[in-house]
């Protein structure tokens, strides 16, 4: 299986699940469900975010997301993760061990469900086997020579 292209998969408010970048439409953006295969267009005013691009807050910095689904990735043995409808308690201590000083005041258990969401899809839809950051750089640079 292919490795994943964090900037191109997208999370969009509003809308259940992932989905992979196709191309820029005239009114916005076209991207297919993970899940579904479905096409659909999102128009300018939808908040869409690619995953390369969100951050999980904790004591010191920053960590990425790549950095966080890759660590989970390596607890669970490529598995399944909990599921997030479990408890409050029980996700949380699965992030106490996969991102020990992640910053509680401003990570939430929703957004640590929406986590857990996310790792499945891409286990069983995509790969949880990342483009490295730099090769997606030197890729535009060739791109734009």
């Amino acid at each position: 299986m292919e490795k994943t292209d964090l900037t191109k998969i997208l999370s969009v408010s509003g809308e259940h699940g992932l989905f992979a970048y196709i191309a820029q439409g005239r009114n916005g953006i076209i991207a297919e469900s993970l899940e579904t295969g479905h096409r659909q267009q999102f128009g300018a005013n939808a908040k869409v975010s690619a995953l390369a691009d969100i951050s999980i807050y904790t004591d010191e910095a920053e960590v990425s997301l790549r950095e966080v689904l890759t660590k989970m990735a390596e607890k669970l043995a490529q598995g399944a993760a909990p599921d997030p409808k479990s408890d409050s308690r029980t996700i949380k201590a699965f992030f106490d061990e996969v991102i020990p000083n992640y910053d509680g005041d401003r990570f939430y258990v929703s957004h640590m469900k929406k986590i857990l969401g996310w790792y499945e899809v891409l286990r069983t839809h995509a790969s949880l086997d990342f483009v490295e950051e730099e090769k997606e750089e030197e890729k535009e640079e060739e791109k734009a020579e």
